[in-house]
């Protein structure tokens, strides 16, 4: 699911900040495989970022899946999924001040084509694509918008949130992903397959089961793509993360994230204060280590 701008840690009785325990999630790992550097503004610095128009109606489409799955099963229509647009996007802009402002306000350098009516008119049509790529009446969901967290041991705590998790007739259970960008490609199959297997080995942990289907669904170009993972190969994938929180860790305590230009630079939100481009990062402000006591895992780490 596309993220809001990075969170803040939660505010303590006494007034000052629970320094929460640092843990990897997707993104995360996203972010330092990319770059180490956005690793670091988005985790550790938790620099603050407007989404872009495809992020929030992103976010807008997963928000109306969700209250979809909440209505009966016969009652999740298509009909139905739209009169759930209107109210979602209220809601999200109650959650989040100043978001419309900031991107269909007005402004001095026209950054879109589209205005409002257009990008809400968008956001109905990836809803109602979505019916062309699964029926959800004959959808059995566990759960949706699931908070999965695992302590794999060695201070590694996986952290994420399933869009979906479905009960298949056989009692296993399946992973679903939604996305809403562009057609998958290459790079984006594989690291949308490594989220997912992400969330089965989070899964696994929590409930002792290996989930029996990870699934993507493409609403944008109506497709889906459907993977099966066995023990074996999650219990490899718990190595690589656990070496790339190794890393992750190597350049906390040293402060070392460096940057790699790359074709996501384009898209980056702190180019003016990269290397790579010219800018000088803000002094690091040292790895977020846990308060005696406290267990919780950092949604931005």
């Amino acid at each position: 699911m596309p993220a809001p701008a990075p969170p803040v840690d939660p505010p303590r009785e006494d007034g000052g900040r629970v320094r929460r325990r640092p843990a990897l999630s997707p993104s995360r790992a996203g972010d330092f495989r990319t770059c180490p550097l956005l690793y670091r503004y988005r985790a550790v610095d938790k620099l603050p970022e407007h989404p872009s128009h495809a992020q929030l109606r992103g976010t807008l489409v997963h928000a109306v899946l969700e209250r979809l799955f909440a209505l009966p099963p016969l009652d999740r229509t298509p009909a139905a999924a739209a009169a759930l647009v209107g109210p979602a996007w209220v809601d999200l802009v109650i959650g989040w001040p100043g978001i419309a402002d900031a991107l269909f306000g007005p402004r001095d350098v026209e950054e879109e084509t589209f205005g409002f009516a257009d990008w809400l008119a968008s956001a109905h049509e990836l809803v109602a694509a979505y019916f062309t790529v699964e029926d959800p009446r004959a959808v059995t969901a566990d759960a949706v918008e699931l908070l999965v967290e695992s302590d794999l041991g060695e201070g590694l705590m996986l952290r994420g949130v399933v869009d979906r998790v479905d009960v298949l007739p056989d009692g296993g259970l399946r992973v679903v992903d939604y996305k809403t960008g562009r057609a998958p490609h290459e790079f984006g199959e594989a690291s949308a397959m490594f989220q997912l297997k992400f969330y089965a080995l989070a899964l696994l942990h929590e409930r002792g089961a290996v989930p029996g289907e990870l699934r993507l669904l493409y609403l944008r170009s109506g497709e889906w793509l459907s993977y099966s993972p066995d023990r074996g190969e999650l219990e490899r994938f718990t190595r690589v993360l656990a070496a790339l929180w190794d890393a992750i860790r190597e350049a906390g305590r040293t402060g070392e994230f460096l940057p790699r230009r790359g074709s996501a630079c384009r898209f980056c939100a702190h180019k003016a204060i990269c290397p790579e481009w010219g800018g000088t990062p803000p002094p690091y402000p040292g790895w977020p280590e846990a308060d005696p006591g406290t267990d919780l895992a950092a949604d931005g780490a």
